[in-house]
Order: C-alpha cells, then sequence, then structure tokens
C-alpha cells in the first residue's frame, strides 16, 4: 500500500465524537432570539414540527434518505419550520445554526485525531474534509477549527453547501478538483460504512473504516478498518 497523497475525513463519529443531538435543547436556545411568537410555541412544540418535517424528507431514516444524495441544508428547512409557525427570529441563518449546534451538542476531538493530523502534516501527507451535514458551511469551518485549532485541512466541504451527499461519486470529484490529484492518491476515512466507504471506493479512493468512536460497529471483510487513528499511523510508516 502506498503512502498516500492525501487523507480526506469524514467530520461526525470520525474527526469529532458528537453525542446525540439534543433538538428541544437547541430550540430553547434559538427561540431566545424570537421577536414574534404568534400562537407561543414552545421550544416542544417546535421541535416536534421539525421531527414530523424530517419524517416526511425522510431524513430520519438514513437508508431511505441516503437514496436521494441530495443536501437540505438547514437555512431552507429553517425557514419552512419557524415560518409556518408564525415565528420570527433576530437570527441569520448562520446564527441560528450557530446557536442551535452549540446548544444541541456536546462535541470533542476523537481519541488521538490531534497527534494524528500532526503527523500527516510532518509527513506532508495533505488533508481536507468532506462532511454530510446540513449546517452551513461557515459555521462547521468555524466548528471544527474551534475543536482542532491546529488543523491544516486545505478545504472543509460541508454538502449543505454543494447540493450532494455522500456516497454520491460527485461530492469526492469535487474534492478531488479541488485537491488537483487522482483518486488513486487519496484515502478516504470515514465511520458510515454506505456513505463513506462505499461512495469513496465508488468514487475510487481508497477508503478507510473508522470504528473508534462507534458503539457496536459492524464487521465488513472487504474493507481496511481501524479502531483508532495510531493503526492508521503505523500503516503509513510502513
Amino acid at each position: 500500500m502506498e503512502k498516500p497523497k492525501m487523507i480526506l475525513f469524514d467530520y461526525g463519529q470520525t474527526l469529532v465524537n458528537e453525542t446525540p443531538y439534543d433538538g428541544i435543547a437547541g430550540t430553547r436556545a434559538v427561540l431566545q432570539y424570537a421577536t414574534k411568537n404568534k400562537h407561543s410555541s414552545t421550544p416542544e412544540e417546535v421541535q416536534a414540527v421539525a421531527d414530523t418535517l424530517f419524517s416526511y424528507l425522510n431524513r430520519d431514516d438514513p437508508n431511505k434518505y441516503h437514496l436521494f444524495q441530495i443536501e437540505i441544508p438547514n437555512y431552507m428547512f429553517n425557514a419552512f419550520l419557524y415560518q409556518s409557525l408564525g415565528i420570527e427570529l433576530s437570527l441569520s441563518p448562520q446564527e441560528i445554526d450557530r446557536i442551535f449546534w452549540n446548544a444541541a451538542h456536546t462535541c470533542t476531538p476523537t481519541d488521538g485525531i490531534v497527534d494524528f493530523l500532526d503527523f500527516l502534516d510532518k509527513q506532508n501527507i495533505r488533508t481536507g474534509v468532506i462532511s454530510n451535514i446540513s449546517y452551513c458551511g461557515e459555521v462547521v469551518e468555524e466548528h471544527i477549527t474551534q475543536l482542532l485549532p491546529q488543523h491544516n485541512f486545505e478545504f472543509i466541504l460541508a454538502s449543505s453547501e454543494y447540493l450532494f451527499r455522500k456516497p454520491d461519486r460527485k461530492i469526492f470529484e469535487l474534492a478531488l478538483e479541488k485537491a488537483d490529484l487522482y483518486p488513486e492518491d487519496v484515502w478516504y476515512v470515514g465511520d458510515n460504512y454506505e456513505c463513506d466507504v462505499l461512495g469513496a471506493k465508488n468514487a475510487g479512493l481508497f477508503p478507510i473504516f473508522y470504528v473508534g468512536a462507534t458503539h457496536n460497529a459492524p464487521h465488513y471483510n472487504d474493507v481496511f478498518t481501524i479502531s483508532s487513528w495510531e493503526q492508521l499511523k503505523q500503516q503509513i510508516d510502513k
């Protein structure tokens, strides 16, 4: 296995360990900025409507949502959600994302990722990120930089900004174009078998299944699997 010229990473449960999100806590934080709440909707009521919309869009069923492979950015989702309830907010779409995310999630870097990124930098192996995420790209970049301030990612591709979601090969091809590299030059690491492993493989990248932040991860015989960043470092050092 030749050393890659670049390694691309998934975000959630790969670079960062995110606890399951608390939608009500996020909505409660956002509603503090309501300038109008026509029906006096509570955070619980707003989140219940949001959950219904998720179901309508199949966003709560990954197996169905992935079939579309198209991202619905939060600014569109939130515009409908709040305006349909007669709620007006003194926030920009970016501010809604930032406030909701900070209140709804607890996020920490995965064990060993800081040292591994430093190792890649010293090895002159380039890095970047491709994430299936509905938060706006500006907030995603800000969030990753807060958690991994020493990173040298050349780009962070959020599906919210680029229409296509993994496993669609188009978003991998976009990353290759931005990196000016061939698929065989690039490894891709992620925690989701369908989106990350099969998506990267179908686009010609070398896929790596990272299970270090995933509980009860399934086992697949057809993919190189790691449970720690040290394992990948040792593979590169061979």
